[in-house]
């Protein structure tokens, strides 16, 4: 019987609010990313699962979703494992620039393809396919047994670093995962068959809010 992965975009941070290209900087969540992990982990709650074991990046906004989801489902003391290989995009020259700053210096064009192409990293940074380089191996060396030996697998990561994990679970094209957002807070539940195809998945909560 293998075992369940769920996935989770933390909550806003300052941010997102504000407009700013983030990547590997290190903003607090606001007070709306709180109330939207707090969400997520009452939504988890009301699922009724039991995590054997939860996986985080490097960078605070996640793990303070990660510690506010566990504390919602009445596991604040559960293993964690923290590792850079699931920070969100590295963003390169880009970072902490406001979007319409950049927008004003590189051209609306250029910057939509830096931020939506699979393949075009932006100045100093990674593009989609750069961030999965490092997000695949890890997630089938030190996530995917986890959940093959039928173990609760909670990860709570970044829009891009899920973005290329989603990618290789729901079987997406280059092509299709560039319109794909994930939503802030919102846990997405897969059920994994043996050969590590997806059974099923649920999102629990709502999608709209994706940006």
């Amino acid at each position: 019987m293998s075992g369940t992965l769920v996935l989770v975009r933390h909550g806003q941070s300052d941010w997102n609010l504000k407009n700013l290209f983030t990547g590997w900087k290190n903003p607090e969540l606001t007070e709306l990313g709180v109330q939207e992990a707090n969400t997520g982990g009452k939504a988890l709650a009301d699922y009724g699962i039991k995590f054997d074991i939860a996986f985080t990046s490097d960078l605070k906004r996640a793990q303070d979703t990660l510690k506010i989801i566990l504390d919602n489902v009445g596991q604040p003391g559960l293993e964690t494992i923290k590792d850079q290989a699931l920070n969100e995009r590295d963003y390169g020259d880009l970072s902490g620039l406001n979007k319409d700053d950049a927008r004003a210096k590189w051209g609306e064009e250029q910057v939509h393809i830096w931020r939506r192409s699979y393949d075009v990293p932006p100045p100093g940074g990674e593009s989609l396919r750069d961030t999965g380089a490092r997000v695949w191996p890890y997630y089938l060396t030190e996530i995917l047994p986890r959940v093959l030996r039928g173990e609760k697998v909670l990860v709570a990561a970044h829009g891009n670093s899920l973005r290329s994990l989603v990618m290789v679970l729901d079987r997406l094209t280059k092509e299709q995962i560039l319109g794909v957002n994930l939503a802030t807070g919102v846990p997405m539940v897969y059920k994994l068959n043996a050969d590590s195809t997806v059974a099923s998945k649920e999102v629990l909560g709502d999608m709209s809010g994706a940006h």
